[in-house]
């Protein structure tokens, strides 16, 4: 964790190349952005108009980010950020612009009569000896996939026949 903090901690000049180094860099391969955005930065010019005309997505470079302060790291723990955030008074998320205006749903609504049905749920029904009900699963899930209602069908008839 030392190595973090020392990293974090040091300028964000610390390990960059020399002017010279990177001005070779960019000589040597001017399609490669990034040694623009390095030069730039080392330097301390402003931003390289043939990379904002090449690649204007890489004007939030990370190469650019600034610094993070280390100490930020160690003030708070993870408990007192989750302790912050639910002593918050506006906990309501809000949809913004251009997003549905519905109801988000977050449990699943299943009707009293609604039966979860599988081949695996038969197979357990099966396995447990609840013949009546594998072969009752069964039926609905020829009824759910007709492209397999003869598949379907054999497995109701081996139910039945081992009754």
């Amino acid at each position: 964790m030392a190595d973090l903090k020392t990293y974090f901690a040091a300028p964000r000049t610390a390990g960059l190349p020399a002017a010279a180094e990177a001005e070779a860099l960019v000589r040597s391969c001017p399609w490669f952005i990034p040694g623009r955005i390095l030069l730039g930065i080392v330097t301390g010019g402003e931003e390289d108009p043939r990379a904002a005309l090449m690649a204007p997505w890489r004007a939030e470079s990370s190469l650019r980010m600034p610094a993070v302060d280390a100490s930020a790291l160690d003030r708070l723990s993870s408990d007192e950020i989750i302790d912050r955030f639910l002593q918050e008074d506006n906990l309501r998320i809000v949809a913004q612009d251009g997003e549905p205006e519905g109801e988000v749903k977050t449990e699943a609504e299943l009707a009293d009569d609604d039966e979860v049905v599988s081949e695996e749920l038969a197979e357990i029904y099966l396995a447990q000896g609840l013949r009546d009900r594998a072969a009752a699963i069964y039926r609905k899930l020829s009824l759910l996939n007709p492209e397999k209602s003869v598949y379907f069908a054999e497995l109701i008839a081996k139910t039945d026949n081992n009754n």
